[in-house]
């Protein structure tokens, strides 16, 4: 190797030292976040517990609605202390992850249904171009044709009625066998 090539290959190394440092500076900042959330949760579940048992105290809530609400606000700070250990941040992440992803391909979903109906609100819009243009060609084709008879029929009134009277040879006998009149 040249001494340009190993110049080349540590920035490039010291590039990516920068990237990989600060994508483990968000992953760091991402853990510390949830694990406050999931303490966060945690006192949530507890306070709701304590909460539950101060209502039943006071006679707001029966022992069997106590049973229930308890036994659901112990589950959700069990989830909140679970979430605060390793595991459970891992797997937060995994979720977040995973609704980024549906996040992502909604969005993606989006934008290709906006592309489509861009799509064809071009084409409805050509296609009445289109039209618009045979109706106007059909109208100019119509307007020669009557202007054409118009001539012609100028033509035939300028004519002398005695000419008009002329007949071929022969003629007569097919007016009088009735093939024409």
């Amino acid at each position: 190797m040249s001494f340009r090539e190993i110049a080349i290959t540590v920035r490039a190394i010291n590039r990516a030292s920068h990237e990989f440092t600060r994508i483990q500076t968000d992953a760091e900042a991402l853990t510390l976040r949830i694990r406050g959330l999931g303490a966060a949760v945690a006192g949530l579940g507890a306070s709701g517990t304590a909460i539950t048992h101060i209502a039943h105290q006071f006679g707001l809530l029966n022992a069997e609605q106590t049973r229930v609400l308890s036994s659901a606000m112990q589950a959700i700070a069990a989830i909140g202390m679970f979430i605060r250990t390793s595991w459970g941040a891992a797997i937060a992440q995994k979720v977040y992850a995973a609704a980024c992803w549906i996040a992502t391909a909604a969005q993606n979903a989006l934008n290709i249904s906006y592309a489509t109906f861009l799509a064809l609100t071009g084409v409805g819009v050509a296609s009445i171009i289109a039209a618009a243009a045979a109706i106007s060609y059909f109208t100019s084709q119509i307007n020669a044709a009557t202007a054409s008879i118009r001539e012609y029929n100028e033509a035939a009134s300028e004519t002398p009625t005695y000419t008009k009277g002329i007949m071929r040879a022969g003629e007569e006998e097919l007016y009088r066998r009735g093939v024409e009149r």
